[in-house]
């Protein structure tokens, strides 16, 4: 890794935090729930309050599994590329999959109305129209199109049941 990056990578992440005297580090923000704002006839996406409070002041959108479009706090987009190029040079899938990922993430600042313009790249990749649902997925926000959230969701259902029996024991739940 070059220095540069490595002095981004410093400078940007969290600071520890002291917790009953030994230092922790700072957990990323827990993005939770389901949102539907839409987007205007200009490609701008009103984030709700609260996640925009929790992905801070600029965030990073990027393609996402099963036709979504990722919003990741700064740290979170930085810490997953990361991730993702210690084991690139050497891995052809992880290779492919970052030049996908950084080649469609763009960085965005909410304007003072706490809307982000969702680019016509990424409104295409996820097939966004008007009508849009907003999750939280723990560490990340997902923007969907409205009808394919609902049908995923609905083909989720009954495997989502059956899923944890197999998720759950991993976490101690």
């Amino acid at each position: 890794m070059d220095d540069q990056l490595m002095a981004d990578v410093q400078t940007t992440s969290p600071a520890p935090q002291t917790v009953q005297g030994t230092a922790a580090p700072t957990l990323p923000p827990l993005l939770l729930g389901t949102y539907t704002p839409k987007i205007d006839s200009k490609g701008r996406l009103a984030l709700p309050a609260k996640l925009r409070s929790q992905l801070g002041p600029g965030l990073i959108m990027a393609r996402g599994q099963e036709r979504c479009v990722y919003l990741l706090p700064q740290a979170e987009f930085r810490r997953i590329a990361m991730q993702i190029q210690r084991t690139s040079l050497g891995d052809k899938a992880a290779r492919d999959y970052l030049r996908v990922f950084l080649s469609g993430a763009v960085d965005q600042e909410p304007d003072k109305q706490g809307r982000v313009l969702v680019p016509q790249m990424l409104r295409d990749y996820a097939n966004l129209g008007t009508d849009v649902v907003v999750i939280g997925v723990g560490t990340r926000a997902e923007i969907w199109n409205s009808k394919a959230w609902e049908e995923y969701l609905a083909a989720q259902e009954q495997g989502y049941a059956d899923m944890a029996d197999d998720v759950l024991p991993a976490v101690g739940f």
